[in-house]
């Protein structure tokens, strides 16, 4: 059962899984028109339609800065609900593996980079975007706990950003880099003389494709079974302003660009150190940046509704 497996990140992994033999009918996707994941009688009923022996939990309520400082309690208790009573279920159930997506959010907002997965615990996270973060994070303790009572094999993966084709390229919910493409392309369109990003460009990010990161979830999905976190991502950092100049020259955006340092830049730098899922089960990226920036631009560009 994969949760979330519509979605963005989703569509990904069931196609890696697919890839790697699992048969279409082995794979049941609850989606949220039919069971509403917030509630008991919504996980029990997709527990058992789906009677899974593996659960993948990708489903989220998730956005960039702005819908986390908008929606801070919905991200908080959603995200929680969602974890806690899934997994609960799941036990008692007789699920053999559970499979947790947490996020880089859990980490404190100055863990020494690169992010290593002992310091998950060393501090607080950023504040813009702590009640998801800490809503993750506690289905890690859950998790954890569960193990060491029930025996009950639950892992848990902290995939970096993502991004790729079929990213979340809505305004009010986008992340950085579908928010980015979109306004380049909008503006180049419009004729527009200049676009405006939030915050100074000094903060950095490390971006994981999402074809990556779906085998890095079916490969620990096959090989690991520890109770420990362990990071996902590709190992180097870009700051925003010079991801800004990369979209802008990808998308032939010819404007200025004007930064507006009244909003915030959120964590100050994110990188990870992702020995863990090198050793641990054979996982290393392969998709360049700049491929993946490419990759995900044209998408966007030969799907996006055309103006007239």
């Amino acid at each position: 059962m994969v949760t979330g497996g519509a979605g963005f990140l989703g569509k990904s992994v069931i196609a890696r899984l697919r890839a790697a033999g699992v048969a279409k009918d082995d794979l049941f996707v609850p989606r949220s028109k039919d069971y509403d994941l917030r509630t008991a009688e919504g996980v029990g009923d997709a527990l058992a339609d789906g009677e899974p022996n593996v659960i993948i939990h990708l489903a989220a309520v998730v956005g960039g800065i702005g819908a986390n400082r908008e929606n801070p309690g919905r991200f908080f208790y959603e995200n929680a609900a969602m974890g806690i009573e899934l997994m609960e279920q799941a036990r008692t159930a007789g699920v053999e593996k559970f499979v947790q997506i947490g996020t880089v959010c859990s980490y404190p907002k100055f863990t020494p980079v690169p992010f290593r997965e002992e310091d998950l615990w060393n501090g607080y996270p950023e504040e813009t975007n702590a009640p998801y973060g800490l809503a993750k994070k506690m289905l890690l303790v859950q998790g954890q706990a569960y193990r060491q009572q029930y025996g009950f094999d639950v892992i848990h993966l902290i995939p970096v950003n993502l991004y790729g084709p079929g990213d979340n390229f809505n305004p009010a919910s986008s992340h950085v880099i579908p928010a980015l493409i979109k306004k380049c392309v909008d503006a180049r369109e419009s004729g527009d003389d200049h676009i405006e990003v939030w915050g100074t460009g000094s903060a950095s990010r490390e971006f994981l494709y999402v074809n990556d990161a779906a085998e890095g979830i079916v490969l620990a999905t096959e090989r690991y079974d520890g109770p420990e976190p362990v990071n996902l991502g590709v190992g180097q950092e870009i700051t925003i302003r010079d991801l800004v100049d990369l979209i802008v020259r990808f998308t032939r955006f010819e404007g200025e660009i004007r930064w507006d340092a009244s909003k915030p830049d959120g964590q100050p730098r994110r990188a990870l150190d992702t020995s863990r899922a090198r050793d641990w089960f054979g996982f290393q990226a392969k998709t360049s940046f700049e491929d993946g920036l490419r990759a995900t631009i044209d998408w966007y560009e030969s799907t996006r509704p055309v103006r007239v």
